[in-house]
């Protein structure tokens, strides 16, 4: 058949006449799931391809219980590590069949509505990957009852209707604060990220916890308002100005990389001082720019590729109950501490 003799909609009835199967046999042929015989789901797919067939996903989920369509609901981007979870969590997903609505929470106002969008496009599961939520939000989505599965990815949270996938702060942290400790470090600032009042990071109190539990006395913390280098940057600056170098804390433990990638900035470039032989940094996450020669960070790698998998594992699993899961990273030394 030629190009100019195509039907303009080709339709499952045309694929199923040209491969001289039944209409039932082209919808089951383009199932990842579905029951059928190699040899006769590749005769299906040579006649689609020479018709030009594609297959209505809007049909088919309507069809279906599972539209296969999650919804990932995101804030913070001047975070460097949510692009990693992004692209680790879309490539998951993808490879299994799974497609994604992207939704840009733009600030703490605009995440209800976000999540009232989401159910509104008959998404099998909301995945939420930032600050920006709380619990009285994540109680409004679940009552409306339009989720089958609300997941926090990356943070844990203690609000019973929602599922926690993240990498084990408290494990994370204590391996952290050994390291300094071993290290001979005695005068830590944990520069802390914003304080948030349902998926929290566990990590702050977990290291000054250690660090009474060791020396009886509480390190110094500061918190930021948002992960951000720039932001970052400035309050560590202002934290510093007018201090004796006697004074100065002997490293830095930063809640995430974003964090410290701002540290390193400011500790060379306004301080003029040496990472780490006047001050050492210590971030979280291990994102991209943490091996460039401009900051060489020390930091824990969160096991993303594993979350993702995981998560997608949940996406398909017919439970609802116990999905709650931690993850062992790594601490990944390199020049800045």
């Amino acid at each position: 058949m030629k190009e100019n003799d195509l039907p303009a909609n080709v339709t499952a009835d045309d694929v199923a006449a040209a491969a001289g199967v039944s209409r039932w046999t082209v919808n089951r042929a383009f199932r990842k799931e579905a029951s059928i015989s190699p040899a006769t789901r590749e005769k299906v797919m040579t006649a689609a391809q020479s018709l030009g067939y594609v297959p209505d996903l809007r049909a088919a989920a309507l069809a279906s219980t599972r539209s296969n369509l999650v919804a990932l609901l995101v804030d913070d981007f001047a975070n460097p590590h949510k692009l990693v979870m992004l692209e680790r969590l879309t490539r998951a997903l993808r490879s299994r069949g799974w497609d994604t609505l992207l939704v840009n929470t733009l600030d703490p106002d605009d995440t209800a509505p976000a999540l009232l969008n989401a159910s509104q496009r008959r998404v099998d599961a909301t995945i939420l990957i930032g600050i920006q939520f709380n619990d009285s939000v994540l109680s409004a989505a679940h009552g409306a009852r339009r989720f089958k599965k609300l997941i926090i990815f990356a943070r844990t949270s203690q609000n019973p209707d929602t599922i926690s996938i993240a990498v084990d702060d408290v494990l994370a942290t204590r391996k952290i604060a050994a390291y300094v400790q071993e290290r001979g470090y005695r005068r830590p600032l944990y520069l802390a990220g914003p304080r948030t009042f349902s998926a929290h990071l566990m990590r702050k109190e977990t290291f000054i916890e250690f660090w009474r539990e060791r020396f009886g006395t509480e390190p110094e913390s500061v918190a930021v308002a948002s992960y951000d280098p720039i932001l970052a940057a400035d309050v560590f600056l202002q934290t510093m100005q007018g201090r004796d170098r006697a004074d100065h804390p002997d490293i830095i433990v930063c809640e995430n990389d974003a964090l410290a990638l701002g540290v390193i900035d400011t500790i060379r470039h306004r301080l003029k001082l040496r990472i780490p032989e006047d001050i050492a940094v210590i971030g979280f996450d291990d994102v991209p720019q943490c091996e460039s020669p401009n900051y060489r960070l020390t930091t824990y790698r969160q096991p993303m590729t594993e979350m993702a998998n995981y998560l997608v594992d949940v996406l398909e699993s017919p439970e609802t109950t116990n999905l709650d899961r931690t993850f062992e990273g790594q601490l990944v030394i390199r020049d800045s501490a």
